[in-house]
């Protein structure tokens, strides 16, 4: 899907007909390939710079030719309550535009309200690399709000898993320790490459293609501490996500194992009348045999033993 928009009086607005005008914001959304050959004949950019976004195992990394920047990052994506991926997100520059492209429709690019033409949008398309910056701050932020997200989830299982006796919570953590694994490798690339526009920005020879004031700079500075930030704390909730599957499959088991222990009590418990009750009534000669007193004999008998048997396994904390 192909849209266009520019800011316009402070507001980004689509671009009727999607023009490729001047100092407009490309977005590329799951391109076809017509899309893909249009925008590169009329920006001049290479179709690998756009093809890189659609390959979900693409790494995040900075490229740089004559007349325009890919900065390719990874971004968090959500495909389930307790289910998190990440998917690789093109920022391309030219002197003219700004391009993104990406597999899916995402929230760390702006969005637009059910009819209206208008979107929230984070800088003036003028002002690309502004724009390019904010992106990749905000991308950060909502890095951090996933991780706090399954901070508060991991809390929420840990409660059922003190009684649990399945897997069903087990494999909850188990998709989102898997999240945390693509997060990280997620944020070492994207801090990589959001140190190498911090040292690109001193090159003259992109001032054409990155110009960079003081307020931007700023940006960058605070993308940088955000995703350091995220980093860590998702390297911290990785361990602690660790260690907790392996403490709670021994809870699992250790709880499974008190009601087989129970389960076992009560069967010896039960056995103890229904054997001397079977040696009663075998078909020979026994004590009080026609007697009435026989059978009370033999309730009396069964519950002073399995009374015995009982008081011999609560001591036991058989019970």
């Amino acid at each position: 899907m192909l849209s266009v928009f520019k800011t316009i009086d402070h507001v980004l607005q689509s671009v009727p007909g999607n023009e490729l005008v001047k100092d407009a914001w490309i977005r590329l959304i799951n391109p076809s390939p017509d899309e893909i050959r249009s925008v590169c004949i009329a920006t001049g950019v290479p179709e690998d710079f756009i093809r890189a976004a659609l390959d979900e195992e693409e790494r995040s990394r900075i490229e740089v030719e004559e007349q325009c920047m890919l900065v390719l990052t990874n971004i968090p994506v959500t495909r389930g309550p307790d289910i998190y991926d990440t998917l690789p997100l093109a920022m391309i520059l030219t002197p003219d535009n700004i391009i993104s492209v990406s597999l899916e429709d995402t929230g760390i690019l702006p969005v637009s309200s059910p009819g209206s033409s208008s979107l929230s949008a984070p800088g003036s398309t003028s002002k690309r690399t502004r724009f390019l910056l904010q992106i990749l701050y905000k991308n950060a932020t909502v890095f951090l709000r996933h991780i706090h997200q399954i901070n508060r989830q991991t809390d929420e299982i840990e409660r059922h898993l003190r009684k649990s006796m399945n897997n069903a919570e087990v494999f909850q953590l188990f998709d989102m320790e898997k999240g945390l694994t693509y997060f990280t490798a997620a944020l070492r690339t994207n801090g990589i490459v959001l140190d190498r526009l911090l040292r690109l920005r001193k090159s003259g020879n992109l001032q054409h293609l990155i110009p960079m004031f003081e307020e931007d700079e700023d940006i960058l500075e605070d993308a940088i501490i955000e995703n350091r930030q995220a980093l860590e704390m998702v390297q911290m909730y990785s361990d602690i996500l660790s260690g907790m599957m392996d403490a709670f499959t021994s809870v699992i088991s250790n709880n499974l194992n008190q009601v087989m222990k129970f389960l076992a009590s009560i069967t010896i418990l039960i056995s103890i009348p229904t054997m001397i009750s079977s040696f009663w009534g075998m078909n020979v000669a026994v004590p009080y045999m026609g007697q009435n007193i026989g059978f009370w004999l033999v309730i009396v008998v069964s519950l002073l033993l399995t009374g015995f048997t009982w008081f011999i396994l609560w001591k036991k904390k058989m019970l």
